[in-house]
């Protein structure tokens, strides 16, 4: 099963990798880092397809992707 993940510390929030999504699995979370930014979540990861649109979207280098 794939899986994406943010490095919530890591993400300042830009949103670049929501609608990269194919699959609009990807939002801003409710909480907040210690940077005060609300960060990206995947909310549905069976839905993932590891596509890697949102890895290569992403500035920071914030999200992973595992298959």
């Amino acid at each position: 099963m794939a899986r994406m993940t943010v490095d919530a510390e890591m993400c300042k929030g830009c949103g670049l990798c929501i609608p990269a999504c194919p699959k609009e699995i990807i939002r801003f979370s409710k909480k907040i880092n210690s940077k005060g930014y609300h960060y990206a979540e995947c909310f549905d990861q069976e839905s993932c397809i590891a596509c890697k649109l949102c890895y290569v979207s992403c500035p920071d280098v914030a999200i992973t992707i595992e298959k």
